[in-house]
């Protein structure tokens, strides 16, 4: 009992170790040791803070395994830390610092989701999270950097699992900076593509595809997934697009889709399929920051093959990977 007793009690005091990883992260601490172990007076000098707080926050950081204090006063990067390096190719860093800002504020709004149905970031901030991404731009660039940090590890699991050899030209709505397109096009030389996203958000697509050498294979179209996709293409993909969002929005998304694609093409919705069961599960946990941040939320098998339904799919198969999510495939009808 007394370790059921200490396990809620670690839950209970996470959102400390959040803020903690966070204020790391913002001060860069992991990139100033990136040469090796300082003292708490040089890195504090360094960052611009003060010596004995800092001491106090890396000490605790090293208590749970980030971090290491060497010598007193001392400290150096250990393999976690490694990760909060702003020049590591798997870095966590943007992720950290999204979590640790204004969405850290939205989660202090979950009784609010849970009494309401509606999301605490809009109850904190006015207004809807991406409508505030429009308008901040350093936070969507965060944004932007978060997402292709938890989704890089993804693509290469995605592309492992799932055949594009058969298509000719992909979509990929709400396609963000472009980065997922990218690896597709770079693996299958025979496909070309389109990034289809808000134009504020496919101008940084743009600017990316350049820089990888594929604008001559893929273009951008800047527009609204609420109004209308681009025609033409025989695979249209939504990664992480409709668990934004609640039924009544993501049928319309649907629709949109199901409008533009031909009787022969396939839609690929890359999400995670919540089991059934009490088994762990992440995206039991993803489902309720859906809940408090966009409003969306994750889905059962049953759930999709009903929301594909009333959009006029039909759910064909679910090809698990190994990073973490599915390929929810679908036929129009």
């Amino acid at each position: 009992m007394s370790n059921e007793r200490e396990r809620l009690s670690q839950m209970a005091t996470g959102a400390w170790l959040t803020q903690m990883v966070y204020v790391a992260a913002k001060l860069e601490i992991a990139d100033h040791l990136a040469k090796g172990s300082r003292t708490v007076t040089d890195l504090a000098a360094a960052v611009n803070v003060q010596a004995g707080p800092l001491h106090r926050l890396l000490r605790g950081l090293a208590s749970v395994g980030v971090f290491v204090e060497g010598e007193p006063q001392q400290f150096a990067l250990n393999p976690a830390a490694e990760f909060l390096r702003d020049d590591h190719p798997q870095s966590v860093r943007p992720l950290v610092i999204m979590t640790g800002e204004t969405q850290y504020e939205a989660w202090a709004d979950l009784l609010h989701s849970v009494q309401t149905g509606k999301t605490g970031f809009e109850h904190r901030f006015g207004r809807p999270l991406f409508d505030y991404l429009g308008d901040h731009p350093d936070q969507a660039a965060m944004f932007d950097r978060a997402m292709t940090s938890i989704h890089g590890r993804e693509t290469a699991a995605i592309l492992d699992a799932y055949d594009f050899r058969p298509f000719r030209r992909v979509v990929d709505v709400g396609g963000g900076n472009g980065s997922q397109l990218i690896e597709i096009l770079r693996k299958h030389r025979n496909l070309s593509g389109m990034v289809f996203d808000l134009p504020h958000v496919v101008e940084r697509a743009r600017v990316a595809l350049q820089a990888a050498n594929l604008a001559n294979r893929c273009d951008t179209r800047g527009g609204s997934f609420f109004e209308a996709v681009p025609a033409g293409c025989d695979a249209y993909l939504l990664r992480h697009i409709i668990h934004d969002w609640d039924d009544a929005q993501s049928h319309t998304i649907l629709k949109c889709v199901r409008q533009a694609i031909p009787q022969h093409g396939k839609l690929l919705i890359i999400e995670t399929v919540i089991p059934p069961g009490n088994d762990p599960c992440f995206a039991k946990l993803l489902d309720i920051a859906m809940l408090v941040i966009p409003g969306g939320l994750e889905r059962t098998h049953e759930q999709y093959t009903a929301l594909l339904a009333e959009a006029g799919f039909q759910l064909t198969r679910v090809v698990p990977t190994t990073g973490g999510v599915d390929v929810i495939e679908a036929v129009p009808v």
